[in-house]
């Protein structure tokens, strides 16, 4: 296939990688000087030289800020059979865009990313594929990602956005709570020490991408759950209750348990 990617960031260059063997992949920047370690691939800096290169499939691969921005620009350049894609972890407004742009599209969320994974190692790794679109695009994700040994969930725009308010929002605002109320250590902890680590790579994500995440009609929700753990959890510190402390780490270490890590 002949294959746009939009975006020369740490994804765009992942999928770039990924994709440049087996067809052939163009890719376009604003900033050409983004481009200049990418490999074996075609590399425009206007939409003119994507006019001509007639993809078939466009990867969408721009930060989440600028998705619909960065679509909306490539459009008018694009033959009318191309499918378009998405793999934007929040899909807010997308879905309204898609059924719109007449054109065959394909959203899909490789739900990991270049702060904490191994991208040469994904298969305790997921991916989710949009039940809504194209069947020929859902296929090819399909086939990439089995490829990369992950997980494949395949959900509906609604659910997608249920699953990441649960899998991001929780992880994203216990990492808040804990850089809100930290301070310094001298002499800090293993345990202090990977939590901060965590915290230094969710705050270094883009801000837009943290706040559409916890923006997510989905989020309040589980921000709510967590506010009523933190409020048993206090009782049970406040009242120094032995016995209700062993339930509660008995409860909790049954959900650990039970939670699959891959």
């Amino acid at each position: 296939m002949r294959i746009l990617i939009l975006g020369a960031g740490k994804m765009g260059n992942f999928f770039t990688d990924l994709l440049s063997f087996e067809h052939e992949v163009a890719v376009y920047d604003q900033e050409p000087q983004r481009m200049r370690f990418t490999y074996n691939c075609a590399r425009f800096s206007s939409l003119e030289e994507v006019k001509q290169f007639e993809p078939q499939l466009l990867i969408n691969a721009v930060t989440m800020k600028y998705t619909i921005e960065a679509f909306r620009a490539v459009m008018p350049f694009l033959p009318q059979q191309c499918i378009v894609s998405d793999i934007a972890s929040v899909k807010t407004g997308l879905r309204e865009f898609y059924e719109g742009c007449n054109h065959p599209f394909v959203s899909s969320h490789p739900m990991f990313g270049p702060t904490f994974a191994n991208l040469n190692q994904l298969s305790n790794e997921n991916a989710i594929i949009i039940a809504e679109g194209d069947y020929m695009g859902r296929i090819f994700f399909r086939d990439l990602y089995n490829k990369l040994g992950l997980n494949i969930h395949e959900y509906t725009f609604e659910e997608h956005d249920r699953t990441v308010a649960y899998s991001l929002s929780i992880p994203f605002v216990s990492t808040f709570v804990f850089a809100a109320v930290m301070k310094p250590q001298d002499a800090p902890g293993t345990t202090f020490k990977r939590h901060l680590n965590i915290a230094r790579g969710v705050l270094g994500e883009d801000d837009f991408l943290l706040r559409e995440i916890l923006f997510n009609p989905y989020t309040a929700e589980q921000v709510g759950h967590i506010r009523d753990e933190l409020n048993a959890l206090l009782d049970i510190i406040n009242d120094k209750d032995a016995e209700a402390m062993k339930q509660y780490l008995t409860k909790i270490r049954t959900n650990i348990h039970g939670q699959k890590t891959s």
